[in-house]
């Protein structure tokens, strides 16, 4: 499942600043592994992506759903992450200002749903919830 971090990378338009994440997403899809691409990453790089007008990210953006598995929000997923934001607070953990909505969280409630190691650029801050590595370790 991918984080917004390589997500973003994935669909820069110019070719020369992701080859390296487009030669990773190819080898993960030419050996059948499934890889997904939630909601709450798509909204984090889409919101950017129209705010600084770049046009052909967007577009690659828009493409990416017929080369992966695009996951909706589903409402379950909003009561774990609310579970999952609501514990981390609790036991001192906490994933940021409690006034924020806190993407990470939400994305964490997604792949613990589908079973998915999320990759990402800051395993961090997702580790305390679900598997979480740098996308670069993650091979076919």
């Amino acid at each position: 499942m991918l984080d917004s971090g390589p997500l973003g990378r994935l669909t820069h338009a110019d070719y020369s600043r992701n080859r390296e994440y487009s030669a990773w997403l190819a080898a993960l899809l030419d050996h059948n592994i499934a890889v997904f691409l939630p909601e709450i990453a798509d909204y984090e790089v889409r919101r950017n992506l129209i705010v600084e007008n770049l046009t052909g990210s967007l577009a690659n953006l828009e493409a990416l759903p017929s080369l992966i598995n695009y996951v909706p929000i589903a409402t379950a997923d909003m009561h774990q992450a609310a579970e999952l934001w609501a514990t981390s607070r609790k036991t001192g953990r906490s994933v940021g200002d409690p006034r924020e909505l806190n993407a990470g969280v939400i994305l964490a409630a997604q792949a613990i749903r589908l079973g998915a190691t999320i990759a990402t650029d800051n395993v961090g801050h997702l580790a305390q919830f679900v598997e979480a590595r740098p996308w670069s370790t993650i091979k076919p």
